[in-house]
């Protein structure tokens, strides 16, 4: 989870959401990435998809077999459909997503009885430190539009 949590901070420094993920297999980061959604001006960009995207690349496969994704948040439903579909043995989140979770917290896209793979999901490793993260990042992005709206009025 500490490889996840340096991306998340390196998305939170680039103005993202500060949501970092890797993938390991046997040990080893054959993935990673962090939201690039606003620099890269593509919804998709979120870090689980680039991990996924890397590890497949990395391992010369589409199919994931072996892997676990860590990421610092738990996934909204188009990342938990990608773990699914990319074959990711298991998911370990840091924290839970109460707006749009898909691994179980608004959805549940891992457990689904209409796909055909399951992804073991853990949820809560260093989840206070991942929810800081946020937290932070949202509190500081409310302050700057405080002081920029006013501005407007000085």
């Amino acid at each position: 989870m500490g490889y996840a949590i340096e991306e998340a901070k390196k998305a939170a420094r680039e103005g993202e959401v500060p949501i970092g993920a890797v993938i390991v297999k046997d040990g080893e980061v054959v993935g990673r990435g962090y939201n690039r959604i606003e620099t890269g001006r593509d919804p998709t960009l979120h870090a689980e998809l680039i991990a996924i995207r890397a590890a497949a690349k990395t391992l010369g496969a589409r199919r994931l077999i072996g892997c676990t994704l860590y990421v610092t948040a738990e996934p909204c439903s188009m990342c938990a459909g990608a773990a699914v579909l990319a074959r990711v043995d298991a998911i370990v989140a840091g924290c839970e997503s109460d707006k749009s979770g898909g691994c179980g917290t608004v959805k549940d896209i891992l457990e689904s009885e209409d796909l055909n793979h399951r992804v073991a999901y853990t949820v809560g490793v260093r989840g206070e430190e991942c929810a800081k993260l946020l937290r932070e990042f949202f509190r500081e992005l409310r302050e700057t539009k405080r002081e920029h709206r006013m501005e407007d009025f000085e």
